[in-house]
């Protein structure tokens, strides 16, 4: 089951020349190469001044889990292009860091609001959810808010398991040719598998969004929402843009090879240049959206008997950031949780604190239409009660006035 499409990665590339003796292929690799050295250096110095300044582990961790998204990507995408032949292998490793840039994002509100994760259920025990977004509006939310913080921390930590799952299905299938990735033919794996990682990404997204939206008021003080423009931006271009270039490149669709541009270059080098663009323009914007200053000493108002220092060295705060552990714990806390404790979920306090309220609120809703219709206990189907009691009350606003 071979793809026999058009083009494969392993093959030559055959094009006219465009500048001098410069074809395409040479020319993307020097126009990528240059963002990506931009991209790379300017990320780099936040990342150093986050390590050096790492006075609050439990946020930067996340803060430099994020940051390390631009050069990885950056990086990858040139040697993509530049290690063509490899280039599937490399983009399913890249896009797989995807998943832990998400479950970063979401760790990073929770320690907004709570520093560790005993907090954070205590926080969201005293939270009322709000209904889903669409298209889940019809949807009821759960009565706890502790269960609707469990529901979303599945949505968003299968993410973990379920695109590094994937990506070794895409390279066990792609080293027996039945992964294909020019293709979108059913007998080829390419189509079943971004059909399905598109899936899981969309319900890890939407978590996310809701999330964000419960708890945006409490986040005001962190400036998040350019933080979220940047996680949603990455994800759709890094995906999405290079999944539609595609569809748009493949055999008989409206971008097509040229004597200057190969097959497989509007395949891959097109996508890779634009991926080392963003990056480097995201580079730039994080900055912004994940300063370093408000963990820097120096410029805190300090007292003489303030203590504070920084948690670490650089280099074990990189190593700190870099350890995937706590996200292996958050995943298989995530699957117990869902399959383990779903009889023991209404035992919460939370779950009895929401009944409550609900309970009081009906009582209260009936009381007051007890009220309202006591109020007019002769009504008349065509409305003269309703016209007695105006009057009424225009009498007395002329006495009062």
């Amino acid at each position: 089951m071979g793809c026999a499409k058009e083009w494969r990665t392993g093959d030559a590339i055959y094009e006219t020349t465009l500048a001098g003796s410069l074809v395409f292929h040479q020319l993307a690799l020097i126009i990528s190469a240059i963002f990506m050295c931009f991209s790379v250096c300017i990320s780099s110095w936040l990342l150093l001044q986050h390590a050096l300044h790492y006075l609050k582990p439990y946020e930067q961790k996340h803060i430099i889990r994020i940051l390390v998204m631009i050069p990885l990507y950056s990086v990858i995408s040139f040697f993509s292009l530049l290690f063509y032949q490899k280039a599937v292998y490399l983009e399913l490793l890249r896009n797989c860091y995807e998943a832990y840039v998400v479950a970063s994002f979401f760790t990073l509100m929770c320690h907004y609001v709570a520093p560790n994760l005993h907090e954070q259920k205590e926080y969201f025990r005293q939270v009322r959810p709000k209904p889903w977004m669409f298209p889940l509006q019809r949807v009821q939310p759960p009565k706890s808010g502790l269960t609707y913080f469990n529901i979303i921390y599945v949505g968003i930590f299968q993410f973990c398991i379920t695109r590094p799952l994937f990506t070794l299905i895409a390279i066990i299938a792609q080293a027996h040719h039945a992964y294909c990735s020019s293709s979108t033919e059913p007998k080829h794996g390419y189509i079943w598998i971004v059909l399905l990682q598109g899936a899981f990404i969309l319900i890890a997204m939407y978590c996310l969004v809701q999330f964000y939206f419960q708890i945006k008021k409490d986040l005001l003080p962190h400036k998040p929402f350019l933080k979220m423009v940047c996680i949603k931006l990455v994800m759709f271009l890094c995906f999405w843009q290079t999944w539609i270039l595609g569809l748009l490149a493949r055999k008989n669709g409206p971008l097509r090879s040229t004597p200057y541009v190969s097959p497989l270059d509007m395949h891959l080098a097109i996508p890779c240049i634009l991926i080392c663009l963003e990056m480097m323009i995201f580079a730039c914007i994080h900055h912004w959206a994940f300063p370093w200053k408000p963990y820097d000493l120096d410029s805190q108002l300090r007292g003489p008997d303030c203590c504070e220092t920084y948690g670490c060295s650089p280099l074990q705060a990189l190593l700190d950031a870099l350890n995937p552990w706590d996200y292996a714990k958050a995943a298989a806390r995530g699957s117990r949780w869902l399959f383990h404790n779903s009889h023991h979920r209404k035992n919460d306090a939370s779950y009895q604190n929401a009944v409550k309220v609900i309970e009081i609120d009906r009582q209260t809703e009936s009381s007051r239409t007890r009220t309202n219709v006591q109020s007019d206990p002769n009504p008349s189907a065509d409305g003269k009660g309703d016209q007695r009691r105006d009057e009424h009350l225009d009498k007395e606003r002329h006495t009062i006035g």
